[in-house]
């Protein structure tokens, strides 16, 4: 049954979805899950969801006035300036967000910090401010405790560069979300993308997400430059671009699409942005997208995953690299001005499955930021997955 369109759209406080399957095709010792939201009421947003201004002491060049306007110039939606809160203590509230230039007319700000501890990093992501010296203050306490106060402000935490320096080494039960991609420089995510699918693997409906944690920008003058200036000429705002479908045009909405998985990464913001959907009962329609949860029937699914972008270059190849728990199902090629695949499977009735899509090809040049196509590779985005029969309790 086609999934029908509700007029309001959908809060993660209090989901308001649609009725996708009759209650008799769950298992009767199974947890009920809920129905899947609207694939319409929607509008993709894309924008970057690790950056350092100069309230980040090991930054150059990189006011908050300079992050925005470039933000401005390239078309985010979207972004979340998340300095070190180590660096003023925690006091987040009266430095980046207090800073003067912390304002845009088309760029959306989210309120957030990166919590930087002994046991790694993690970036907070909020519609609204917040309390964040609380959860600064309880940085070395015992995972139930920080659980306890992150619950209690209301916040979205993610785990940043889970591999290497500074990886991420607390409980993934205190995250809503995990960088799989961090900068431009695409091959030192493998590990991480290791990690994201072993918690999948585990059961945990964990958003994978992007961010490019520039942390210099291009001095206004020759005197200006430092060591590491280079770097804003190859990695900064969008390297990746982190895109969410949410229902409306506005923080809380990105946050909410954050949580649910309605998200997908691409290599920067001009790059293909990876579209993954599934219909259910084969009448031509899709029923889900990615970050969506069904109970499975037995029966096969066909999926379909599209490339969109306005820059897709006639001549531009593509290969779709689908994992289904983990593992390899199949490589697909696409190429056209809107390149898309589709193929079939059949997830298990019973236990767990996930699907999620990677895909590599032609890069797409990113003028603003010209030297990110050679770190990014021949890596252009990746979905996150779709899921049938993960407990959404669990």
């Amino acid at each position: 049954m086609r999934a029908r369109l509700f007029p309001a759209p959908f809060s993660l406080a209090l989901p308001l979805f649609l009725t996708l399957f009759p209650t008799t095709t769950a298992l009767a010792d199974a947890p009920a899950i809920p129905p899947v939201a609207s694939l319409s009421a929607g509008l993709w947003l894309k924008g970057d969801l690790h950056l350092h201004s100069r309230h980040s002491k090991e930054s150059t060049n990189n006011p908050v006035a300079k992050i925005i306007a470039f933000a401005e110039k390239v078309g985010m939606d979207y972004i979340d300036i998340t300095d070190h809160d180590n660096h003023v203590d925690g006091d987040i509230a009266h430095h980046t967000w207090a800073d003067p230039e912390f304002h845009s007319k088309s760029v959306l700000l989210l309120y957030g910090a990166e919590w930087t501890t002994h046991r790694g990093h993690g970036n907070v992501f909020s519609a609204k401010p917040y309390d964040h010296q609380r959860l600064y203050d309880v940085r070395d306490q015992r995972d139930v405790k920080i659980g306890a106060v992150k619950k209690e402000l209301g916040i979205h935490l993610s785990a940043n560069h889970p591999i290497g320096k500074d990886n991420f080494g607390f409980s993934y039960d205190l995250v809503d979300s995990i960088e799989v991609w961090n900068s431009a420089l695409w091959p030192k995510n493998s590990n991480a993308i290791m990690i994201w699918d072993d918690m999948l693997k585990s059961g945990r409906k964990l958003t994978g997400r992007g961010g490019s944690d520039a942390h210099h920008g291009v001095p206004d003058t020759p005197e200006q430059a430092k060591p590491n200036s280079v770097q804003a000429t190859a990695n900064y705002v969008g390297t990746p671009t982190t895109w969410v479908f949410a229902t409306r045009r506005t923080p809380q909405a990105v946050v909410d699409a954050l949580t649910y998985g309605r998200v997908s990464v691409s290599a920067n913001p001009e790059a293909p942005r990876v579209e993954f959907y599934a219909d259910l009962n084969d009448d031509g329609r899709m029923d889900m997208m990615m970050g969506d949860n069904v109970r499975a029937t037995g029966q096969p699914v066909h999926f379909r995953v599209r490339l969109v972008g306005r820059n897709i270059a006639p001549d531009a190849a593509y290969v779709v690299t689908v994992v289904k728990n983990g593992d390899r199902l199949g490589s697909y090629p696409a190429s056209g001005p809107t390149p898309e695949i589709g193929f079939t499977d059949t997830p298990a009735a019973a236990g767990r499955s996930y699907y999620r899509v990677q895909v590599e090809g032609t890069p797409t040049p990113y003028p603003a930021v010209p030297g990110s196509m050679a770190l990014s590779g021949n890596m252009i985005g990746l979905s996150n997955p779709i899921y049938f029969n993960f407990d959404p309790n669990f």
